[in-house]
């Protein structure tokens, strides 16, 4: 089974007002564009193109009437439900900093806060479902930027180091601030109580050591020293983060976090526990199915302190970057360590490429029109559109003017 399937893109205050646009080969709406969603996801589930001929508004629904058809066997007895989620996302402006929990996390605070009565649209509400949200992104403009993981503590003794230095050949020095810091970085935890410690005494808003800390940073970060130091990129985010969120504790954390650049076709992978956020630039994303998100500053959004500090992963580590494997010519694959989605890239190639599947897929044209075979026929998709495959289809052969994206589940490649 093909369904031909769109959405609308959401239109989140940091989305770019021109970058899914023109991905799509279409005209820009005039307002902020931040990710368009293809999959079943109940907060916008991909619209059936031609409802009437499957008596299916939306993907949701498609899936709801038949999971063993439109799924496979297997899926269909684990939940009826598409197990990822892909997005094509674009940010104009940074993103809040968050983290995904863990499978038994999202179980337990799902059904905490069901027995609490906490309504599934509260403001403070943690949980929207039960499951883990582990995501891929995959760089689609030349550069994308992120912050992603805890870096290293040799590096961030090099950052305090700058500041340190920049502080000193300031006209009015004030070596308290930093050494606020440098204290709690030599606690045993040094990390977590960093965190918690900006995030806690961070609420006081201009009042407070971390107020004073978050000042100092902001200007010390502008500095010539800064911005000759090995560490110039993190500065420049510290003055970019300073001017959407000004006295924000996030500003801070990001000088914590690996600062990473990715190049086009350059991929991360954010386990449970990475604390991250997205900074710039259009990439396609592909994520398990899920709405949880713990966020730790640069929003005006809930921040649940102790239930992050639950979730985050304070192992230091460096970028989280996936390798791209080539598995037949002009096709590239993204396999993370989770068995809810692998990500393809089918570049324009002589032959088509040949993916053999065990679970449903979505393909979604860039640059080009899209051929695709399988099992019931061909079908052919044009620049920015969306093609849904149920397993049933086999193999799907791949002919791209341009490029393909396919998400499915975890399988191998047929070459």
């Amino acid at each position: 089974m093909f369904v031909a399937i769109r959405n609308t893109p959401r239109d989140y205050a940091w989305g770019s007002h021109t970058a899914i646009a023109e991905f799509r080969g279409v005209d820009p709406s005039g307002g902020p564009e931040a990710e368009l969603w293809l999959g079943a996801h109940a907060g916008s589930p991909a619209e059936v193109v031609d409802a009437a001929s499957v008596g299916a508004a939306d993907l949701a629904e498609l899936i709801a009437a038949n999971p063993t058809a439109a799924l496979g066997p297997a899926l269909a007895r684990e939940g009826a439900r598409l197990p990822y989620l892909l997005k094509v996302l674009a940010a104009a402006r940074p993103l809040s900093l968050q983290a995904h929990p863990t499978p038994e996390r999202a179980r337990a605070g799902f059904a905490e806060e069901e027995a609490e009565g906490v309504p599934i649209d509260a403001f403070d509400r943690n949980y929207k479902d039960p499951f883990h949200k582990p995501e891929l992104i995959v760089a689609v403009s030349e550069t994308f930027e992120a912050l992603s993981g805890f870096r290293p503590l040799d590096e961030v003794r090099g950052v305090l180091e700058v500041l340190r230095a920049a502080d000193a050949a300031s006209d009015e020095p004030q070596p308290g601030a930093i050494d606020l810091l440098d204290a709690r970085l030599a606690d045993n935890e040094p990390l977590r109580e960093t965190v918690e410690w900006l995030l806690e005494d961070g609420r006081g808003g201009d009042t407070g050591e971390v107020a004073w800390l978050v000042e100092r940073v902001t200007a010390l970060a502008a500095s010539e020293a800064a911005l000759a130091s090995p560490y110039a990129a993190s500065f420049r985010t510290v003055a970019d983060l300073a001017a959407e969120y000004p006295g924000d504790p996030g500003i801070v954390i990001s000088l914590l976090l690996n600062r990473v650049t990715l190049r086009r076709g350059e991929a991360l992978f954010l386990a449970a526990g990475n604390v991250h956020a997205y900074l710039s630039g259009l990439a396609v994303e592909l994520m398990a199915a899920s709405d949880n998100v713990l966020r730790g500053g640069l929003t005006p959004k809930h921040i649940d302190i102790p239930e992050l500090l639950e979730v985050l992963d304070f192992t230091p580590i460096d970028p989280p970057l996936l390798p791209a494997t080539e598995v037949a010519p002009g096709v590239v694959e993204y396999r993370p360590p989770v068995p809810d989605f692998t990500l393809y890239r089918v570049g324009a190639t002589t032959d088509a490429a040949r993916l053999a599947l065990s679970g449903p897929a979505i393909v979604l044209a860039e640059g080009g029109d899209v051929e695709v075979t399988g099992g019931s026929g061909t079908r052919r998709i044009a620049r920015g559109e969306a093609l849904f495959a149920s397993p049933d289809e086999g193999v799907l052969t791949v002919a791209a003017a341009d490029a393909a994206w396919v998400a499915t589940t975890g399988h191998a490649a047929d070459d």
